[in-house]
């Protein structure tokens, strides 16, 4: 092997040393990124639990929100998706101090699509004992069409 790969003097070690170094003001934009906060929030929605359940007349969503007021929720359907987003906060204790903290806090949010028959124009939603419950009727099926009859005329 040649000597010069690993001389830490070398033009080549140097090189890559140079290369390596971040400057001061991209190391600040890096560890103020909003992408750490992305990250945390892509964690919370993947640890939002929800049940997805069809009945005859409707869909039911149920979504564990423990902790979270009714006013930090927000569902919507935006072109046949259901949306559930919110913020989960951490109150204030000033009396003491927390030894472990393993509840979520942080913003959520999860998509689910609709089925074609969801009636997006009749959603309801109720949050109870820590559970939100979206409710969305089913569209009626369509009536068979029934055959037209043709009258024959005689020419």
């Amino acid at each position: 092997m040649d000597p010069m790969i690993f001389n830490l003097h070398s033009p080549l070690f140097a090189t890559l040393q140079h290369l390596a170094e971040i400057p001061d003001d991209v190391e600040k934009a890096i560890n103020n990124a909003p992408s750490q906060a992305y990250v945390r929030d892509a964690k919370a929605m993947a640890a939002t639990p929800a049940d997805v359940k069809e009945l005859p007349g409707s869909y039911v969503f149920e979504v564990d929100m423990p902790g979270v007021k009714s006013g930090d929720i927000k569902v919507q359907v935006e072109e046949n998706v259901l949306v559930i987003s919110g913020e989960r906060k951490r109150e204030e204790d000033k009396e003491g101090k927390y030894l472990r903290m393993e509840r979520r806090v942080g913003k959520f949010m999860r998509k689910f699509s609709l089925p074609e028959n969801a009636n997006s124009e009749k959603v309801a939603a109720v949050c109870k004992d820590g559970v939100l419950i979206v409710t969305v009727e089913k569209l009626p099926p369509p009536e068979p069409k029934k055959p037209k009859t043709i009258e024959v005329k005689v020419a």
